[in-house]
């Protein structure tokens, strides 16, 4: 086995989630990420915690997004409920067999399935906000992640594993020093009121007054390095392009503009699949609403993947999700859907905290 896969393993269980004894974990993946589960598992056995493990096949969502009824797809999993009531922890591994599975299935069946996860996904915020269940999702390196990001399986790999920070002595002696630097500009933005953010065909504003700003630092996310907040909901406004495509289910959104008017859009365009960015949009009641603003900060990430957990951490990016605001930052604004979009500022962007500049060209002047 890959010494970096138990390096990382290492990481995420006393690092990441903290598992000690006592601790109830509960570990999600797809069968082709089984070296990391079983390494995981180990790690979490040696500390004392109790592991379940949920291992899909390939192909099972396929067949599932084909097949189901509307009974079907309007069911809440059960198996999902029950996990985040009862877990103190939960690990999911991320890795694809095939990137474009959902190429073919219908928009309006993926949108449907989302508003039936409404009910497990509160339960899953309440307690992440409360401290009563951690949470971190990671890449396994899969040669189908791999062709997506136009790399091989070698090259893929060596990647993901300097992005967590596994290339370094002592990962975890490199992530709190990620996290005191980071610290510093959350404490900076949680005293302001009013960001504005300007860059290529963007011109937009929101409210963070009395929301918090999250210090990323690989302990729900890995890799990680960003700092987020939840916008007041109805105080966004102006237009923003994207500049890389959204990816949802593998499938590519390119050229994505959206106008918002008081927290809402109501205007949404796409070069590519703007039929998909509308049924997405229309999720629920909001889904048209922004539930996290962000700013990228692992400069160690200089490249699309198409992967959003590293994408959303470019560093010189920001990043907005319409959907479900994170609870932790005080967002109150509630759907099925979170949805990441990407947009490049190292050109000429800036970011104004109070009228004050505080971030050009992709870097922080504070």
């Amino acid at each position: 086995m890959d010494k970096r896969v138990e390096k990382m393993a290492e990481v995420l269980i006393k690092y990441s989630l903290g598992i000690k004894k006592g601790d109830y974990l509960f570990i999600g993946a797809n069968s082709v990420s089984a070296p990391l589960v079983k390494e995981a598992y180990r790690q979490a056995i040696l500390q004392g915690a109790l592991v379940e493990t949920l291992i899909k096949l390939d192909g099972l969502s396929e067949i599932f997004y084909k097949n189901a009824t509307d009974e079907q797809l309007n069911t809440p999993s059960k198996l999902s409920k029950f996990a985040f009531e009862n877990m103190t922890a939960y690990l999911y591994l991320w890795g694809e067999f095939n990137t474009k599975q959902f190429s073919n299935i219908d928009s309006t069946k993926v949108t449907q399935s989302l508003r039936s996860q409404k009910e497990w996904r509160e339960i899953y915020n309440e307690r992440t906000k409360n401290g009563d269940m951690r949470w971190c999702g990671t890449q396994f390196p899969t040669q189908a992640d791999a062709q997506e990001a136009n790399m091989s399986l070698s090259e893929y790999e060596d990647f993901v594993y300097k992005a967590c920070l596994i290339d370094k002595d002592d990962p975890i002696a490199e992530w709190k020093r990620v996290s005191n630097g980071q610290q510093r500009i959350v404490e900076y933005l949680n005293t302001r009121n009013v960001i504005h953010v300007i860059s290529k065909d963007t011109d937009i504003t929101y409210k963070v007054s009395g929301r918090s700003w999250v210090n990323c630092d690989g302990k729900v996310n890995f890799p990680d390095g960003e700092v987020f907040t939840g916008p007041i909901e109805d105080s966004v406004n102006g237009h923003i392009r994207f500049s890389f495509p959204g990816i949802y289910l593998g499938k590519e959104i390119e050229d994505i503009c959206l106008t918002f008017e008081k927290g809402k859009v109501v205007k949404a365009s796409a070069k590519k699949g703007e039929e998909l960015l509308n049924a997405l949009l229309d999720t629920d009641e909001g889904s048209r609403h922004v539930g996290e603003c962000a700013i990228g900060t692992n400069y160690g990430i200089d490249k699309f993947t198409r992967n959003m957990l590293f994408d959303e951490k470019i560093g010189g990016t920001i990043h907005m999700a319409i959907g479900d605001g994170i609870p932790e930052t005080g967002s109150k604004n509630k759907s099925s859907l979170h949805w990441d979009m990407l947009c490049d500022m190292r050109d000429g962007g800036e970011i104004y905290a109070d009228g004050k500049l505080f971030y050009k060209d992709g870097k922080f002047l504070i």
